[in-house]
C-alpha cells in the first residue's frame, strides 16, 4: 500500500487520473477542472505519472508545441480504485463530486 501511495497518494495526482478518465487530454484541459490545480503542480504530476508508466505523452502534430496525455493500461488499472473512492465519498461525505454514470460503468 505504501508503494502505491508513493505514486498516487495525494489529491492532485488522483484528480489528474480522474480527469484523464473523463476525457481530458491536453494541459489546458486539466486547468479547467473545478479544483483549480496550480500549473507547477500539474506539470510535476504529469511528469511523475509518465515516469511511473501510468500515462503516455504524445505530440500529435510535430510542428505544434502541445501534447496529449493518455492513460496506459497500467493507469487504467486505477479505474476500480477511483470508482470505489467515489462511491465511498458519495455515501459518507456531503457535497462530494457525483461522477457521471459512464465513469462508474467504465471497466478495465
Amino acid at each position: 500500500m505504501t508503494c502505491t501511495l508513493d505514486i498516487v497518494g495525494d489529491k492532485w495526482t488522483l484528480i489528474v487520473i480522474r480527469d484523464l478518465l473523463m476525457g481530458k487530454k491536453r494541459y489546458k484541459d486539466f486547468m479547467t477542472s473545478p479544483e483549480k490545480i496550480p500549473t507547477n503542480i500539474l506539470a510535476e504530476r504529469l511528469k511523475r505519472l509518465e515516469a511511473y508508466g501510468l500515462i503516455d505523452k504524445h505530440t500529435p502534430n510535430p510542428k505544434s508545441h502541445w501534447a496529449e496525455y493518455h492513460l496506459t493500461p497500467k493507469g487504467e488499472g486505477f479505474i476500480p480504485v477511483l470508482q470505489a473512492m467515489c462511491k465511498w465519498g458519495n455515501q459518507f461525505i456531503e457535497d462530494t463530486w457525483i461522477p457521471p454514470e459512464a465513469f462508474m460503468k467504465r471497466r478495465v
